[in-house]
């Protein structure tokens, strides 16, 4: 079974309900994990938005929540999750704080994709770490990788 990431809060390629973005209560969805590769030591959750700040003009992408060195038998993250796993780490969303940060784009229709990484590693305290240091701390170390997609457009 290859490595999946699901939300029960909305289908693959969906929109994502107002109550996990800024115009609700901000809330993560629930999540949930499955088919961890054998010899994963850690997973990595990256939760971005390609499509910043325009999705007919993207200029960057946008970071909106960064987990890791969540232990390998994390079956998921309840919704509204306050504090990850024992053991594991937060990054710094481009929103300048660690934990979720939900969408809300300042233009039009954007995907959200919640990445999930399967790793053959523990990353360790890396500080303040943003995107594109997870991304290259994981280089060399992603075993499977797996994704769901919602989007989300303001009222």
């Amino acid at each position: 079974m290859p490595l999946t990431i699901r939300s029960p809060a909305f289908p693959d390629g969906g929109a994502i309900p107002a109550v996990h973005t800024c115009q609700g209560k901000d809330r993560s969805p629930a999540l949930s994990f499955a088919g961890v590769p054998a010899g994963a030591r850690s997973l990595s959750l990256v939760v971005e938005d390609p499509d910043a700040p325009d999705p007919r003009a993207p200029k960057r992408t946008f970071a909106h929540w960064l987990a890791y060195d969540l232990p390998p038998d994390t079956p998921g993250l309840p919704e509204g999750v306050v504090a990850l796993p024992t053991g594991a780490r937060a990054g710094k969303s481009d929103f300048g704080r660690t934990g979720y940060g939900g969408p809300c784009p300042p233009i039009g229709r954007h995907r959200y994709f919640f990445r999930l990484y399967a790793l053959d590693a523990l990353l360790g305290d890396l500080g303040a770490l943003t995107r594109p240091g997870l991304l290259e701390a994981m280089k060399g170390h992603v075993l499977e990788e797996a994704a769901w997609m919602g989007t989300y457009e303001k009222a």
